[in-house]
């Protein structure tokens, strides 16, 4: 997380403790529940790295996470990072955003595109690591062949407007890791304030 300490110790942090502890995990119907538990779990060694290392005091993450078991995806999700899906040409945003600025939009204050301009717009109420629990919201739903699912920290949507990403994405000539790639090259061309993280994942027919 930008201006808290060590915030790429926090991320590093979480990524690997989702890689270990979701790699071969058992069935589908566990995919939730062991989603839930591999984020709580990184919670808690983030916290613990911070307690027992003091320059690391106050270091913490966002969190969006994504698998696909069977016919089912699933995403982990603490923070104001995103995850959107794009499917028969329309591309929603699965997640809501942990921040002050996303209370006001969804209080009808602020409009969507006003959320980058907002000077509280880096206000979270909820990350992983500076506290010993948090809440994690669980999304899922079917998940079927051709849909793109992108996942991204907010240094890519404070520049590029869902109607920009949808663009983008849509341009099925091109591999996700290319697709990845423009993105970022877009962000930055905007500007880049911030960090530019993004995943994208399409599902191919015949690949679970």
């Amino acid at each position: 997380m930008g201006g808290h300490a060590a915030g790429e110790v926090a991320s590093r942090i979480a990524s690997t403790t989702l890689q270990e502890l979701l790699t071969n995990t058992g069935s589908p119907g566990d995919s939730a529940e062991s989603l839930r538990a591999a984020a709580l779990a990184a919670n808690c060694r983030i916290y613990e790295a911070q307690r027992q290392n003091p320059e690391y005091q106050g270091m913490g993450s966002t969190l969006t996470a994504l698998t696909v078991r069977g016919s089912k995806y699933y995403i982990a999700h603490v923070g104001d990072s995103r995850a959107y899906l794009l499917r028969d040409g329309t591309l929603d945003q699965l997640t809501r955003d942990h921040s002050v600025v996303w209370h006001l939009y969804e209080s009808g204050v602020l409009r969507k595109e006003d959320l980058s301009k907002h000077p509280q717009k880096n206000l979270i109420i909820r990350s992983i690591g500076p506290h010993p629990q948090v809440e994690v919201d669980i999304e899922s739903g079917e998940a079927r062949e051709r849909d793109v699912f992108l996942l991204c920290s907010d240094g890519l949507t404070d520049v590029l407007t869902d109607q920009a990403i949808h663009r983008i994405l849509s341009d099925s000539t091109r591999s996700p890791q290319e697709l990845a790639e423009v993105l970022v090259s877009a962000a930055n061309a905007g500007g880049g304030p911030d960090n530019v993280t993004v995943v994208v994942v399409r599902l191919e027919p015949g690949v679970s």
